[in-house]
């Protein structure tokens, strides 16, 4: 079996646009370098910076409630700590997420842009040192098997954009689902994961940060005769776009 990563992504803000990368490195227990580094409470959640503690997706802003955040693109530029966020191709917000005046930028930006998806008002909160805002208690890389989404394309009969489900790492190589077997074996063992070198990251993220929408690859089943493909994972699928509905 020959394993190949196809993309890396990174979240540095939960529910927010994701980033590609052209190479990332890896640490034995440590979480996927870049990602989930803020969340945006819808509320107030409990969570406490001094005693970080795992919390449900439900009380952030994420893609699986709040539909109205697939309009958005945003970058996070790691140098400067500046989140920028675009709508319909214009700059719409910006602010330096290590100061107060520019998570209270990014707070204010988001009261008005999805008043009535807030159960209170909406707080950027940072990760502390050793803390991630992920889905899972012991989340640390999430992998999409591209084949097991051309299998869920072929059972719903419609398009589905791999971003969808929020992952990392999408690799081909396996067969569908094959990934739920041998996916604690391989980040076990994974040292270090490299695409084109620094260029091809300083390009990928100048692409990021440009107004831009990512769609779905195309696909057209034609087997007229599979079973009846089920209404809600039509739904859950859809075809394509920025984003998904299948994550936080």
């Amino acid at each position: 079996m020959e394993l190949r990563i196809a993309a890396l992504h990174r979240y540095p803000v939960k529910g927010l646009s994701p980033e590609p990368l052209a190479r990332a490195m890896f640490e034995k227990g440590a979480y996927f370098p870049g990602d989930r580094l803020f969340a945006i409470e819808n509320g107030p959640s409990g969570f406490d910076p001094a005693e970080p503690q795992h919390q449900p997706k439900v009380k952030f802003l994420m893609l699986m409630r709040n539909e109205s955040l697939a309009r958005l693109s945003t970058c996070y530029e790691d140098d400067t700590g500046v989140l920028s966020v675009r709508h319909d191709g214009r700059e719409v917000a910006r602010g330096d997420l290590s100061t107060r005046a520019g998570r209270l930028a990014i707070e204010a930006f988001f009261r008005t842009y999805m008043p009535r998806e807030l159960r209170g008002p909406p707080k950027v909160l940072g990760a502390p040192d050793g803390f991630r805002f992920t889905d899972s208690r012991k989340g640390f890389v999430s992998l999409i098997n591209l084949a097991s989404v051309r299998a869920l394309e072929d059972m719903v009969g419609a398009p589905v954009d791999p971003l969808r489900f929020r992952g990392n790492l999408h690799v081909e190589g396996l067969e569908p689902w094959a990934e739920l077997d041998i996916v604690g074996c391989m980040l076990e063992n994974a040292a270090g994961l490299a695409a084109q070198g620094d260029e091809a990251d300083r390009a990928l993220r100048r692409d990021q940060c440009r107004p831009g929408d990512r769609h779905s690859r195309p696909r057209d089943p034609s087997d007229a005769d599979a079973p009846a493909r089920p209404c809600r994972l039509r739904r859950l699928c859809g075809s394509g776009g920025r984003g998904g509905a299948c994550g936080g």
